[in-house]
């Protein structure tokens, strides 16, 4: 008998014997109102079946809470009835997602196999990040991929809040950010900013899938937009060969930047209105924003001597940890020998490192915290297709397949680095070429469920089915499901897509 197709690949997953579930208009979902009225809204899309709630009786699908086991962990049963077990809100939610993937249509119509799971996380840290500083994504197309994250199990959004294009969040206490930085975007496409209420939407609606929100402002480079708003903050650009190549209007100091080069901003190091300021938005943030994590950025900052950015993540890490928060940074930050020892480094570089890039993420490890895997070459998110939609860019290894994104292993990354040092995994998307919800989902799906297994599934080669050919299989049947939620994934050829 052969198994049900599921992403990301379960701890553990056994066929039953018995008959599978069938699933009517007479069906009725029993148990925890919220969970409910997520599956509910699941296989209505699905099936287009008018499903309904009940508050007792027996028949239908039962979602239960039972406080044990794991945190995040769930057990599907499906043998004459359904029933969703999780030992929390989080694991009954990503129960859910399973029995929706599960959902089948034969010649009788829609049904659940019969099966036995038993899941839980591998990671903590699930990540996905949206870039809404190169291109702004209003809270609309936030809350949308949300919720596409959230059906693959991803628990925390990083969103990139200001970079040299522009400044996406207000700020009482640094009002002119949004004033005179955030009106532009890269291509000189409408920029765009975040209130305050806006934000609170994001974050809110983000928790009620069982997401953190993760604010970055990228410091102490990516930051010619700040120079716009408080330019005694800002040095003049730093102009280079390479950033001469890219194309373009090149940065001038006051006039908004609309290109794609990277590397040529700084604040300045040495100045304590610098620290007044880095105070004022990350104290503010912080007062926004219930998860436990902000992101200080850090990384290309070729503009900034390597004295300077030591000095300046060193005091920016310590102001964020002052305020009872995680700081989190780009694997840059490890090279500063007095970081802040709670910091969480973020490796944004290749499945195989380079340039001392190992080394830099180590020393987070060696400093008594974790990391978060992004590599470049493999889920970040916005690179290209080797065949598919012109949009992306290819500098990291690219173009990028999905097979690509699936074959590495988060703990063969970096030498002398276990799973006990890993925090988790996060898929970044840039938006130097993404303007659309549309753009999003045809960049991120199907990687970003390749991603999806990486953060949550079991290690490489822990099980039979955790490999390139039984993943291929198993994304292959999500097609249907992602269209009935109005995801425009890419149809990669490198995937066998089920058409019912």
């Amino acid at each position: 008998m052969s198994l049900p197709a599921v992403v990301p690949l379960p701890s553990s997953l056994e066929a039953g014997s018995g008959e599978p579930f069938r699933l009517t208009d007479e069906i009725a979902l029993r148990g925890e109102a919220d969970a409910a009225a997520t599956l509910t809204a699941l296989l209505t899309a699905r099936t287009g079946l008018a499903l309904s709630s009940a508050a007792s009786g027996t028949g239908g699908v039962e979602l239960r809470i039972e406080r044990r086991g794991p945190a995040e962990s769930y057990r599907i049963t499906v043998d004459g009835a359904a029933v969703v077990t999780g030992a929390d809100a989080a694991g009954l939610f990503y129960g859910v997602q399973t029995l929706a993937q599960l959902v089948t249509r034969d010649a009788d119509g829609w049904a659940i196999p019969a099966v036995r799971i038993d899941d839980a996380p591998r990671f903590a840290y699930r990540g996905v990040m949206l870039d809404v500083a190169r291109h702004f994504h209003p809270v609309e197309t936030v809350k949308a991929y949300i919720d596409r994250a959230a059906t693959l199990k991803f628990n925390a959004l990083h969103l990139h809040l200001s970079d040299d294009q522009g400044w996406r969040v207000h700020l009482d206490s640094r009002p002119r950010l949004t004033e005179l930085a955030s009106g532009t975007s890269v291509g000189g496409d409408p920029g765009g900013f975040y209130t305050k209420d806006d934000y609170r939407d994001i974050v809110e609606y983000a928790a009620s899938r069982h997401m953190v929100v993760v604010p970055e402002v990228d410091l102490p480079g990516h930051t010619h937009a700040v120079g716009l708003a408080y330019p005694e903050l800002a040095e003049a650009p730093v102009l280079s060969d390479d950033i001469r190549e890219t194309g373009g209007e090149l940065p001038i100091a006051g006039a908004p930047y609309e290109g794609i080069a990277v590397g040529f901003s700084s604040l300045r190091i040495h100045d304590e209105a610098t620290y007044d300021f880095v105070a004022d938005v990350f104290g503010e943030l912080a007062g926004m924003t219930p998860g436990p994590y902000l992101h200080l950025g850090g990384d290309e900052a070729l503009g900034t001597s390597a004295e300077d950015f030591a000095l300046f993540v060193e005091r920016a890490s310590d102001i964020i940890a002052d305020l009872g928060k995680t700081p989190v940074a780009w694997h840059e930050a490890g090279s500063a020998k007095g970081v802040a020892d709670t910091t969480v480094g973020q490796y944004w570089g290749y499945v195989t490192p380079t340039d001392g890039m190992d080394d830099k993420a180590r020393a987070f490890v060696s400093n008594g915290s974790q990391l978060i895997l992004s590599p470049a070459d493999a889920i970040y998110l916005d690179m290209k297709y080797p065949s598919g939609p012109a949009l992306g860019l290819s500098w990291a290894n690219g173009p990028t397949s999905v097979e690509d994104a699936y074959s590495w292993e988060p703990s063969d990354v970096i030498a002398g680095i276990d799973d006990s040092d890993i925090l988790g995994v996060e898929a970044p998307m840039w938006t130097e070429t993404i303007r659309t919800l549309d753009d999003i989902d045809l960049m991120a799906f199907p990687r970003i469920a390749a991603a999806a297994e990486a953060a949550w599934s079991p290690a490489t080669g822990a099980s039979e089915l955790r490999t390139w050919e039984s993943f291929r299989a198993r994304v292959g049947t999500l097609g249907p499901l992602w269209t009935s939620l109005g995801i425009g994934f890419h149809p990669s050829d490198e995937i066998s897509w089920a058409t019912e």
